[in-house]
């Protein structure tokens, strides 16, 4: 199907992109790289009058120290978010959450920004984000405003960011002395993922001293899995004891019936993809 006609701007400064939003108001979208939007467009699902391609805009690629901090470009793609030797060393788990995104042709056009953004449950990036307790840097016509993982995505499909605002940046705080990994279940590799589980683990004496972990497509938008959390705190680093643990792991959620699974299938992924990365992160 072909897309309504719309309008292309292609600024070359994020000061340009919040401008043309501001005069395109609420009919305005942004492309990034576009691997969400394009297919949205050519279905008619979505009918901007204008189209505010990021493409342009360099200062929104790359990254840079600063401080305790990495800082991530929004328009920085999932392969140069995968390959990027910082966050190798300071956010492992994002790294090697960007490099299990679908297809190498996703992962060279698709954007960290983009996919934050477009806030969908079943990806996983937003996981990660929450699990490093990240902080999203939003430009606007007022100047810039810092929101935490945790309060940007507020529903389905649904953020912090205004009509008027740009992703501008991601602030990961560096992590060093803890364990993590990913696990997702999924159809085929391509797939957004039917339930995941990102795990970090701090260990202390043969004990996990503290965890986070947080859970993909489990309700409608990236969950904290609170109650295991608390239950891993103190919680012997061997298997038998972190699976037990993990029984927990779907407390709180709200996960959906669909084609692809049950509810109630999802409850049981998430327990049991739980225990296979807590378990990898606390290295047992």
């Amino acid at each position: 199907m072909i897309p309504v006609a719309f309008d292309y701007l292609r600024p070359t400064s994020v000061d340009e992109a919040v401008a043309a939003l501001a005069e395109g108001g609420e009919d305005a979208k942004v492309l990034a790289g576009g691997q969400s939007l394009i297919p949205v467009l050519r279905l008619r699902l979505s009918a901007p009058s204008v189209l505010v391609d990021l493409g342009g805009v360099a200062q929104l690629r790359g990254v840079r120290e600063e401080g305790d901090a990495l800082v991530i470009g929004a328009m920085t793609t999932h392969d140069e978010v995968a390959s990027s030797p910082l966050v190798q060393r300071y956010a492992p788990l994002l790294s090697r959450m960007a490099a299990t995104i679908g297809d190498r042709q996703v992962r060279h056009r698709g954007t960290l920004g983009g996919s934050l953004a477009h806030a969908d449950p079943a990806a996983d990036l937003p996981a990660a984000a929450a699990a490093l307790e990240a902080r999203y840097v939003l430009a606007g016509p007022s100047g810039r405003r810092v929101v935490p993982a945790a309060d940007f995505a507020v529903d389905l499909f649904t953020t912090a960011l205004a009509d008027d605002e740009v992703l501008a940046e991601v602030q990961v705080p560096k992590v060093e002395g803890w364990g993590s990994h990913y696990e997702k279940f999924h159809r085929v590799v391509q797939a957004w993922a039917i339930v995941g589980v990102a795990a970090m683990v701090r260990r202390n004496d043969g004990a996990i001293e503290s965890a986070r972990v947080t859970l993909t497509n489990m309700g409608p938008t990236a969950l904290r899995a609170t109650a295991l959390e608390q239950a891993l705190a103190g919680c012997a680093a061997e298997r038998a004891a972190i699976e037990e643990a993990c029984a927990v792991a779907a407390e709180g959620t709200s996960p959906i019936d669909d084609l692809t699974a049950s509810a109630e299938y999802r409850r049981h992924l998430a327990r049991v993809l739980a225990g296979r990365a807590v378990a990898a992160a606390a290295g047992v």
